[in-house]
């Protein structure tokens, strides 16, 4: 099968994962608002992981261990939180039913991730299509849990769940979009600079609007169930990179 062919599959199927969420449609509504938090927790976790365990690394590899790394994961950071002020809507003081700004910065930084990881599909398929088999397997164990906690995510700031599902999938088309970017332009844009810039956005969603949100329950066995979560999150992303470390 033509080069072009496997990186179209592959982005058209990375972009599915985002229906993942559509396994909460058979769920009650009762059981499924019980399970929307711990979701937000296993994101929560799933997104600082993500972004230091695997897009850091990734940008020190490529880019060096230098200021200009953390100069644009700052700008990741405050990038966010000045999105963040404009759409003036500040999660903490508004009920489940309206729409937290958490649900717009989650679609955008997903659309930007989405955008980074295609393009790694895209030229690991350029180098070699067992290898693009390979990274896309790798991004898929990130995916399905960070698509699932994205969902409920969404549900949680107040989208139904069709909207929540249908935004999610917009949000995640943009890795085919890179797919076909990386074999249109191949290797003569750097675009190394956005992985820590798409870090520092990961690191803000998750610190400054979701583990507030883990707060919310007091009971201790609804804070156990978070922390574990937010655990279970972090330990996915680290055993991912753990077991793709070269050596």
């Amino acid at each position: 099968m033509p080069t072009l062919a496997w990186i179209v599959l592959a982005g058209s199927a990375m972009a599915l994962l985002a229906l993942s969420g559509s396994l909460t449609f058979v769920l009650p509504e009762q059981i499924f608002n019980r399970i929307v938090l711990p979701l937000v927790a296993l994101a929560a976790g799933s997104l600082l992981g993500g972004a230091l365990f695997h897009m850091l690394p990734e940008s020190v590899a490529a880019l060096g261990n230098e200021l200009s790394v953390y100069v644009w994961l700052a700008a990741g950071l405050l990038t966010f939180l000045i999105l963040e002020q404009y759409l003036h809507w500040h999660h903490c003081h508004r009920p489940v039913s309206e729409h937290r700004p958490v649900g717009y910065l989650i679609l955008i930084a997903d659309a930007l991730h989405n955008l980074i990881g295609g393009l790694a599909i895209g030229a690991a398929f350029l180098t070699d299509i067992r290898l693009g088999i390979v990274t896309w397997l790798i991004a898929a164990a990130h995916e399905i849990p960070q698509e699932m906690g994205d969902f409920g995510i969404l549900v949680h700031s107040g989208w139904s769940r069709r909207r929540a599902l249908s935004w999610n999938l917009v949000s995640a088309s943009t890795v085919l979009v890179g797919a076909l970017a990386a074999y249109g332009l191949a290797e003569h844009v750097d675009i190394a600079v956005l992985i820590p810039f798409a870090a520092g956005n990961f690191i803000y969603i998750a610190l400054a609007d979701l583990v507030p949100e883990l707060t919310t329950k007091p009971a201790a066995h609804d804070k156990a169930i978070h922390t574990v979560g937010f655990a279970a999150g972090l330990a996915l992303l680290l055993g991912v990179a753990l077991a793709v470390r070269p050596g």
